[in-house]
């Protein structure tokens, strides 16, 4: 019998992997430009970290947390998500209280779902989070980063920025207690899920996706009348400064964000291309949690962006890099030794170039094949003639030159000037 992959833990093959690279890196050199520093963060914590931050009443920790007992006795949870692990960090070393700080990290995070198209087990995130900053300016800043994300990767037309406030922690508790009283009264005509976060977590169901619940949704409590003034106010200037900076956004009220931590300011980015895993993007300030987790009063704001929901974006547009720059074929042991040691040589002082090797034999036109594949630039060719006459076969594998011979010293040489 076969061992295969473990149901929702993906393999990411090259092209994957190499989509995955790509977007690491164009968001990780935004980041840096808005001043982020990278942090990395245990795949393993103890469970009470996200029981006490994310809420033991979710979604999260009821039923997809991968928890486990050590030989210790010990509870760990391979950790859900990012934020969480994030503020216990700032906080046992230290850098939040009366501190300013951006940090970023990416990784793998694990929820035990029913796998489907960009949803998977083993999922991999881009987080940010921020520490002591108070004011809606940073929201704003958080919105024009991600915006800027998406113009760079060229996904600015595939996704919409949906935005809300929760107000303080009164104001969602007031409103909670209206819902409950309002839902209770339809008790017996809401779905499964909403009649269990009635008594579990009622902010919930104002994004159930059952149209029975949405309708009776439309005439219970609104959530904008309980928000304190402060929230509002921070939340129009929120607004203004997206308008100024022309990010364009949907208010959407049905946004509350699946973790028990969230206030004020929660966002969305979705998209219309993925089917129903549309959120590629979310967040939002969370200005409790710090304490929660027995640090000092401190505010907090970030986001997560889910790369495997960006990667099947961009697939079908993206062009993989090539796989080499030269390929070095061979013919025969002597001139087989030669490539090798050609190869470690161009290695060595072109260290910028790719340079594949075709290893043990083979005939030179199924070798220039492979050459070919490999999308190199260039394919060097040793054979008899070749090691006899002391010189080096050139051909450029992207058009239709032929191929030259040139001295084994000015090899370099020539390589330089073609790719330099």
């Amino acid at each position: 019998m076969k061992i295969q992959a473990i149901r929702g833990m993906q393999d990411l093959l090259p092209r994957q992997q190499a989509i995955f690279s790509h977007i690491t890196t164009t968001v990780s050199e935004v980041l840096n430009s808005y001043g982020y520093e990278k942090i990395g963060l245990p795949v393993l914590e103890s469970t009470a970290l996200f029981k006490r931050a994310v809420g033991e009443a979710t979604d999260i920790v009821e039923k997809e947390m991968y928890t486990f007992d050590d030989r210790n006795g010990e509870s760990l949870t391979l950790r859900p998500e990012g934020t969480a692990g994030c503020v216990r960090m700032a906080q046992q070393h230290g850098l939040t209280y009366n501190q300013v700080q951006r940090f970023w990290y990416a990784g793998p995070m694990f929820r035990h779902e029913r796998p489907q198209k960009g949803r998977y087990r083993q999922f991999e995130q881009i987080g940010a989070e921020c520490f002591g900053m108070a004011g809606p300016d940073i929201d704003a800043e958080l919105l024009f980063m991600t915006a800027r994300i998406w113009q760079t990767l060229g996904l600015q037309a595939d996704v919409t920025l949906e935005l809300n406030t929760l107000g303080n922690s009164a104001s969602r508790s007031a409103f909670k207690l209206a819902l409950v009283d309002y839902l209770t009264k339809f008790k017996d005509e809401l779905d499964e899920d909403s009649r269990r976060r009635l008594t579990t977590n009622p902010l919930r169901i104002l994004d159930s996706k059952v149209e029975k619940t949405q309708e009776l949704l439309i005439s219970g409590p609104s959530f904008q009348a309980y928000i304190d003034p402060e929230s509002m106010a921070d939340f129009e200037q929120l607004r203004r400064l997206l308008d100024a900076r022309q990010v364009d956004y949907r208010v959407n009220p049905a946004i509350v964000r699946g973790l028990d931590y969230y206030n004020k300011t929660v966002f969305e980015w979705v998209t219309d291309t993925l089917g129903a895993q549309n959120t590629v993007c979310a967040g939002g300030r969370y200005d409790g949690l710090v304490e929660q987790l027995g640090g000092k009063p401190t505010t907090g704001i970030g986001f997560a962006m889910g790369l495997d929901r960006v990667a099947l974006m961009l697939d079908g547009r993206y062009e993989s890099r090539a796989v080499a720059d030269i390929y070095v074929a061979s013919m025969g042991e002597v001139a087989r030794h030669q490539a090798m040691l050609l190869a470690e040589s161009i290695r060595d002082i072109l260290p910028g170039l790719r340079v594949m090797v075709h290893c043990t034999e083979g005939k030179f036109k199924a070798q220039l094949k492979k050459a070919d594949a490999s999308n190199a630039t260039i394919a060097l060719v040793i054979g008899d003639d070749e090691v006899a006459q002391g010189e080096i076969g050139l051909k450029h594998l992207r058009g239709d030159s032929q191929q030259i011979n040139v001295a084994a010293n000015d090899i370099i040489e020539h390589l330089n000037k073609v790719f330099f």
